[in-house]
């Protein structure tokens, strides 16, 4: 009995453990929620897996049964009746010849009757009954088109599985049930239907005559559109400034106005919203770069400003994204001359779009330098400066050239000169002048570099020893005192570490403009570059490494001396190396004798015509040459000099004038014996010889500075003033002394102030010519005058003689 109990309890307690195996427990709400997030997404791919393999499956079976079909088509199968006949005789032959066969007589009529039916089927004919195999047993190359046809399932169309909405769980008695509804199919079939319909009823539709509008109906019509669209993108513009974090998906839809279809107001509507769109991302942009969360940060939970933070980012950051990428397909569009399928918008008008796009993004180079996707405005930006269309070229270069000016740290320079370097490189050196041009609006100098310095660690206020005596106790000062120490501490931590790493970018900016600097001078000596090149060499010279200097001066002497420069490109050389010489190339000992003697032939090439602007080039270089070197001048160069630029001062410009005579004045201040050209007497044996290009062999101490005496009669006051000025022996006081304004300036300074390209004259001439109505009133006024004397001289005598009678005659004519 125990033991029967016992293997009872046995049986029922193994039927519970397998009833617990079969049946399938239902998850609770609670473990529902605990549910990770990669089982649920490990969920999600297992289900899209299964319904792609079940595609794929029907997939093959379509294309196994229309083989089957195409095949049973191209081939005609034999017909059934002949076969039955030869089969048929061909059987009964061999059930004769069977010793075995019973007669017909002697089967029952079940068995006859089932034999005829399987007579009447093909399948049963062509089958070689004396197998003993069954009929699946073939070999797949025997099989026939027929047969493989019949092989292929009945079902055609697997019903797709149902999706389920899991809805709130309900409470009951027993405990929590979950609840589920399946998702509601679209009738694919009906909708077509339904499309075909409308589709029909348009056709139906536009079957019937349009009226036909005149262009000023036409014109209206298009007026109120670009109104409607108008109004349209200033509602969304307004609500997104207003309310950026809760209307941040306004945007999509007014990015989806760049693809407006209508041809009538299309143009204008697309260009109306990349300003729009262009100006709104200038105002709600952070002033800090967005990076995208990691798996960690996504996976934890954060409190709901956060998250909403989080979702305007993701937003701002994806549509600031697609905008780029519609601005880059539009330039491409025109680049490429591409036709869109929709004759929306004309390839004449693409040209418009395009630079309404260019300019968007020059703004956003400039105006979001520390925002995302900012390396990617560069590299589309940089090549468009080389682009044949002049208006583009200029855009993109005056942008490039702003971000320069304003950008204080250097990475952004920095990311524009690798480009702009790999882009000559990779045009084989092929490229306007311009774009090289532009590195010499690089913020790269040491006076710069402190006072950004500044403006990034501004000093901070500590209190005075009155203040803390006044508002603080003894151990609060002592505080105050260890904390104050502390925050000096940090700060000078900060500006020191600030300054270095701009110093670090600087120095790595500048190494990629000088190795293409040099890659020109090495390999592109006629290239058009060249005077780019030499012209922010001089610029930069002073930052080149000491080792690099003789090669460099050499390499500029062999440029001068080959004869291919021109004359504003052999000043720049000159330029260049005694900016190289004036700095640190003090310590080399080299004698620019030539470039000396150069630049005193070149003088005479400048004139008053279009040469007049590279004036401001040669007092540049007369201010290096000579007045920063002055201890290696000779005075029989300075004399040389000085005489040639008082005959240069007659054949140039006002402006130019002023400068050659303000650079003329340091001459006579800074070199002795310079008054000897004031003296009509020689000063030792030779004649002067102008022609000679020989400054130290020209004789100049036996001229004079005749030229001062026809500028003292200049039409231009100041050139008046200066003439004076150096007549009387350049006096720094007295009545011969220059007036501040002008003693102050340098030659360059006042070369720039009185430059007359504005068609202005500076001073301004005032009017001293009177109108015709003036002068006829000026001699009506004197002959009144006149008059007026010689009646009141007649009175006077008539007075005195006849007084009386005088009187009388009044009194008459005053009642007459």
């Amino acid at each position: 009995m125990g033991s029967r109990g016992r293997s009872g309890r046995c049986r029922r307690g193994s039927g519970k453990g397998r009833a617990r195996k079969n049946t399938k427990r239902v998850p609770s709400f609670r473990k529902l929620l605990r549910t990770s997030q990669i089982k649920l997404d490990n969920k999600l791919k297992n289900k899209q897996f299964k319904q792609k393999s079940a595609a794929k499956k029907y997939r093959k079976e379509q294309k196994k049964l229309r083989e089957a079909v195409r095949d049973a088509i191209s081939r005609k199968p034999f017909p059934l009746e002949e076969c039955k006949k030869k089969q048929v005789a061909k059987k009964w032959e061999e059930k004769e010849e069977e010793e075995d066969a019973l007669p017909l007589d002697m089967m029952d009529e079940d068995d006859l009757k089932l034999m005829e039916d399987l007579a009447q089927k093909a399948s049963f004919l062509t089958r070689d009954l004396s197998s003993n195999e069954p009929v699946h047993v073939k070999k797949r190359k025997h099989e026939s088109v027929i047969e493989k046809y019949e092989k292929v399932p009945r079902r055609l169309q697997t019903e797709p599985e149902k999706e389920l909405i899991h809805l709130l769980p309900i409470k009951d008695k027993s405990g929590i049930i979950p609840q589920a509804v399946e998702k509601p199919v679209l009738n694919v079939a009906h909708d077509e239907e339904e499309d075909t319909e409308d589709m029909e009823e348009g056709e139906d539709f536009n079957e019937e005559p349009l009226p036909v509008l005149t262009p000023e109906e036409m014109a209206a019509q298009r007026r109120q559109k670009l109104q409607e669209r108008k109004m349209h993108i200033a509602a969304l513009a307004s609500a997104i400034l207003s309310e950026p974090d809760s209307n941040i998906k306004k945007l999509k839809e007014l990015r989806a106005m760049l693809m407006e279809q209508d041809p009538n107001v299309a143009v204008i509507v697309r260009k109306l919203v990349m300003v729009s769109l262009m100006e709104i991302f200038k105002d709600i942009a952070p002033s800090y770069k967005i990076r995208p969360l990691t798996e960690a940060e996504k996976a934890t939970k954060v409190k709901k400003e956060t998250q909403k933070l989080r979702e305007f980012e993701e937003g701002l950051v994806s549509q600031y994204k697609f905008y780029l990428e519609n601005l880059e397909q539009t330039i491409k569009d025109w680049k490429q001359r591409k036709m869109k399928k929709s004759n929306v918008i004309s390839l004449k008008a693409y040209k418009g779009l395009a630079e309404v796009a260019v300019k968007c993004l020059c703004e956003l180079l400039v105006a979001l330098p520390h925002f995302n996707f900012h390396n990617n405005i560069i590299v589309l930006i940089v090549p468009l400066m080389n682009d044949p269309s002049k208006m583009i070229s200029e855009l993109c270069v005056e942008a490039v050239k702003k971000l320069f000016k304003q950008d204080k740290l250097g990475y952004a320079s920095l990311g524009v000169v690798k480009v702009i370097s790999g882009l000559v490189r990779g045009r084989n050196y092929d490229v306007r002048p311009e774009v090289l041009k532009v590195f010499l609006h690089l913020r790269i100098k040491e006076v710069e570099l402190q006072k950004d310095s500044e403006d990034i660690a501004p000093k901070k206020k500590f209190m005075t020893y009155k203040e803390k005596r006044k508002n603080l106790s003894r151990m609060q000062r002592k505080w105050k005192k260890a904390e104050e120490k502390l925050e000096r501490e940090l700060l000078e931590a900060e500006a020191s570490e600030s300054k270095e790493k701009k110093l670090k970018l600087h120095t790595e900016t500048l190494n990629i403009v000088f190795v293409t600097y040099f890659r020109i001078l090495k390999k592109a000596q006629k290239s058009p570059l060249l005077p780019a090149v030499l012209e922010g060499l001089a610029k930069f010279a002073h930052l080149i490494n000491v080792e690099f200097f003789d090669d460099l001066l050499i390499v500029l002497h062999s440029l001068i001396a080959s004869g291919d420069l021109s004359y504003r490109e052999s000043l720049h050389c000159i330029l260049s190396a005694f900016h190289i010489l004036s700095g640190q190339g003090d310590v080399l000992n080299i004698d620019p004798m030539k470039f000396y003697t150069h630049l005193y032939k070149t003088l005479f090439s400048l004139h008053a015509g279009g040469t007049n602007e590279d004036i401001g080039i040669v007092l540049q270089c007369l201010d290096v040459m000579f007045a920063k070197r002055r201890k290696q001048v000779s005075q029989q160069r300075a004399l040389a000099f000085l005489k040639r630029l008082s005959i240069l001062a007659l054949h140039v410009l006002p402006n130019s004038s002023v400068g050659i005579l303000a650079t003329n004045r340091v001459f006579m201040q800074t070199f002795p014996r310079m008054d000897l050209l004031l003296d009509n007497e020689s000063q030792g044996s030779g004649v002067y010889l102008p022609e000679l290009d020989e400054p130290e062999h020209c004789n100049a101490q036996n001229t004079a500075l005749w030229e001062l005496h026809l500028l003292q009669r200049h039409y231009h006051p100041t050139v008046q003033k200066f003439a004076s000025h150096l007549i009387a022996g350049a006096p720094t006081e007295g009545s011969g002394a220059l007036p501040l304004d002008l003693s102050q300036r340098s030659a360059t300074e006042l070369f720039e102030t009185y430059c007359m390209k504005g068609m202005t004259f500076n001073p301004p001439v005032a009017s001293v010519t009177p109108r015709r109505k003036d002068t006829f009133s000026h001699m009506d006024s004197f002959v009144d005058e006149e008059l007026n004397k010689q009646l009141q001289q007649h009175i006077s005598e008539t007075v005195a003689h006849k007084p009386l009678d005088f009187a009388k005659h009044l009194k008459e004519s005053s009642l007459a």
